[in-house]
């Protein structure tokens, strides 16, 4: 087995780590000022548009979409080790790229169910980075976990679909820029096939009817970065019916086409993570003592590092084979490998983090440093696109389908 990158992937990488020592690590800080003195704290910082303007000029922009028409045209294998590169500050080179979610989904999305009208009007203006979007799926009162227990109901009068649903945790609502949202409702609740009463359809934010609520936290953290998660409220707004996505009944294969290659661009960021904190262990445990002696002399230092190394050259490789099955026998070949990386990668971030969290003792949870951030992040992954459990029970199923 051949486990180089081909020359292509290389040359990018040296960019983007070229791009992140250069430009991303030292606006971390500048960004954390700007945003102190916003006259709205979802506002974007000035230091990102420039960061934003350097990437597209390095060539470094849309790596995410496979679509050469409107991406970079690189496989999944080639994307996720840059990826996991952008993983090392996910609070800016995700934007900084225009990789980040939700728009990478909802540009997918959009270039690959999208009509013309709709690619012009929403997925144009997406790839240059001019506005933001949200996907509207979870709701508060149901397990969203199971699509089909959504009751936000999509009704059609005429020529137009009528919008009315709650919605919440919707990612990137809060902030300004966000000018559209991807909406999944039930057009036919009563249709006898569960996994084809659900559609898509575009909601201008704009839209009278739609009224964005409040900022949801996470752990504490208002995720201003990737613009809120807002509670999100569709009271009879309505869109023409050109706004409907694909076909009616067609909106839980798209969610699950959306998904697949969402899922691995989280589990190479959350690996990127992991890279970050191993970084900081090492140079919190060689520059601090305690009781006399540094702390990168203590035996227990010595496993959590080392365990760590290990945890995470055994993810990269699981989620590198992963990219390479899904360019060469589909998302639906590479179903089993998605759901393994996606229950293995969070948790095992999660304990790399809090290990770190707990070498910088105070100082891992405070905002001097951005270990609780990304362990923030990182514990959400293991609910968001799926909470574990749901990948487990269907992957177990899998596995045991074999014996029956």
């Amino acid at each position: 087995m051949d486990f180089a990158f081909d020359a292509r992937t290389e040359e990018l990488r040296a960019r983007l780590l070229a791009f992140l020592d250069e430009y991303v690590h030292p606006a971390e800080a500048v960004a954390h000022e700007q945003r102190a003195g916003l006259a709205s704290p979802w506002d974007t910082p000035p230091v990102v548009e420039e960061l934003k303007a350097e990437a597209r000029r390095r060539g470094l922009w849309n790596l995410f979409l496979p679509d050469a028409e409107h991406g970079a045209g690189l496989t999944n294998l080639q994307y996720a080790p840059l990826a996991e590169i952008t993983g090392r500050s996910p609070q800016l080179a995700p934007t900084a790229t225009n990789c980040a979610a939700p728009d990478t989904g909802n540009m997918e999305v959009l270039a690959q169910f999208g009509d013309e009208a709709q690619q012009k009007q929403w997925l144009r203006p997406l790839l240059a980075g001019e506005i933001r979007s949200a996907f509207a799926m979870t709701e508060p009162e149901v397990a969203s976990s199971d699509a089909t227990n959504i009751t936000t109901r999509i009704e059609r009068d005429g020529d137009e679909y009528v919008v009315t649903g709650r919605k919440w945790y919707i990612s990137g609502a809060m902030n300004p820029d966000c000018a559209i949202f991807i909406v999944m409702g039930k057009t036919d609740p009563d249709g006898p096939d569960i996994r084809r009463q659900q559609s898509m359809v575009l909601v201008p934010r704009d839209t009278p009817g739609v009224t964005v609520e409040r900022a949801m936290r996470v752990f504490g953290y208002e995720d201003h970065w990737h613009g809120g998660h807002a509670e999100v409220v569709f009271d009879h707004a309505r869109v023409p019916v050109s706004n409907l996505i694909g076909e009616e009944g067609g909106g839980f294969a798209i969610a699950q086409a959306r998904l697949g290659p969402g899922r691995i661009h989280h589990c190479m960021r959350l690996i990127g993570m992991a890279e970050r904190a191993i970084e900081l262990m090492c140079k919190r445990a060689v520059r601090r003592e305690a009781f006399g002696t540094a702390l990168a002399q203590q035996g227990v230092v010595h496993n959590w590092i080392a365990d760590a190394r290990v945890a995470v050259e055994q993810l990269r490789l699981l989620v590198l084979k992963t990219a390479w099955m899904m360019d060469t026998v589909g998302n639906r070949g590479a179903h089993t490998e998605i759901q393994a990386i996606k229950i293995a990668t969070p948790r095992t971030v999660v304990g790399i983090l809090d290990r770190a969290i707990q070498l910088y003792g105070a100082g891992g949870v405070s905002q001097d440093f951005p270990l609780a951030e990304l362990y923030a992040g990182a514990r959400t992954l293991m609910i968001a696109d799926g909470p574990d459990e749901v990948h487990q029970r269907s992957l177990a199923r899998r596995e045991l389908k074999k014996y029956l």
